[in-house]
């Protein structure tokens, strides 16, 4: 095999759980070309995975802009493309390849069951598989070898770590610290700013380290609520690109987050991850170690998979997750002794 095309378009987090798969082709295939189709959000991701011999963007919807990249695709004479997304979409993009195999899922186990015509050869996975695991049996249906899990993401340097030190210097806090990543694309995933506020007390209480905010675009107000009510344990994050993110996370003691992005960024390179689920199940999209904590409302949850939550406020899943409840992760997370005076 010469040349294979992924296509994994987003989001974010599954792009990170697709990880391990590459890894795992790349292994077994060393001296073939791998190339990623994917959505332009996420280009500045794929800058990071060192595997990678192109990366073919779909620059939006248009009609234009799936014929260039139809283009772009059939001059690159693909043996095989792998759909690990399992969309409608996703599949045709992978037929329009040109590859003289296109392979994904089963129509009972791809996203939308019409993206399995389009496959010549179709992939079962198990229901309830963490996405890894599915992503693996994938690769393996072409003979990668899937027994070592890794996450091939390059070392970065960024000023940005050097710039949160300094803030933490400033206002005279330790200068080993937690992330506390609040924001989420889907509403429904946010757990609520003042409660992360009072995990970060507990955290500089309990475990002596610092926080610091995440945010992105349209979240400096939730950063600045959790700051405030953190009793003076939280400094916000500069605005963080990728890069920035992955070199602060490998600096990091602990995570704390909702199902989004800058959580399985962090698990990837091994950050000790507490995550709050509510809509996904965390069996499936949880962070990858055993170690992790994962506090979840999955089987509790009306709106499985959907942005929005069908309940009204007062009996929103994930806002029954208490401070106390997350603490306790943490602390098993972090495996360290409470001080009885602080707790």
């Amino acid at each position: 095999m010469k040349r294979l095309l992924v296509v994994r378009l987003g989001s974010l987090g599954d792009l990170v759980h697709t990880l391990p798969a590459v890894s795992a082709i790349h292994r077994t295939f060393p001296a073939a070309e791998i190339d990623w189709l994917v959505d332009a959000p996420h280009r500045d991701f794929l800058a990071l995975v060192p595997l990678l011999a192109s990366v073919i963007v779909l620059r939006d919807r248009s009609a234009g802009a799936w014929l260039a990249a139809r283009s772009e695709l059939r001059a690159r004479a693909y043996d095989v493309a792998l759909d690990f997304q399992g969309l409608l979409k996703s599949a045709a993009l992978a037929r329009l390849s040109g590859a003289q195999r296109v392979i994904g899922f089963t129509r009972k186990a791809a996203r939308e069951g019409l993206a399995a015509p389009f496959y010549s050869m179709r992939v079962e996975a198990g229901a309830g598989q963490h996405v890894i695991e599915k992503n693996l049996a994938l690769a393996g249906s072409i003979g990668a070898a899937t027994d070592t899990l890794e996450f091939p993401l390059i070392q970065t340097d960024s000023r940005v770590v050097t710039a949160v030190r300094d803030a933490l210097a400033r206002a005279g806090l330790p200068a080993t610290y937690a992330l506390i990543n609040p924001g989420a694309a889907w509403p429904n995933k946010r757990w609520p700013p003042a409660a992360f506020g009072r995990v970060a007390a507990l955290i500089r209480d309990r475990h002596g380290l610092a926080s610091i905010v995440l945010w992105g675009p349209g979240e400096q107000e939730m950063a600045a609520t959790i700051v405030q009510s953190s009793a003076g344990a939280a400094v916000a994050a500069p605005a963080t690109s990728l890069h920035d993110l992955v070199a602060l996370a490998r600096h990091a003691r602990l995570i704390v987050s909702g199902d989004t992005g800058p959580l399985h960024i962090a698990a990837a390179v091994k950050v000790p991850a507490v995550g709050l689920y509510g809509p996904t199940n965390p069996r499936r999209n949880g962070p990858w170690s055993e170690q992790d904590e994962c506090i979840s409302r999955y089987d509790a949850c009306d709106c499985h998979y959907e942005r929005r939550c069908r309940r009204d406020d007062a009996h929103w899943c994930l806002g029954s997750i208490s401070v106390d409840e997350v603490a306790a992760a943490i602390d098993r997370r972090l495996g360290q002794a409470v001080n009885p005076a602080t707790a």
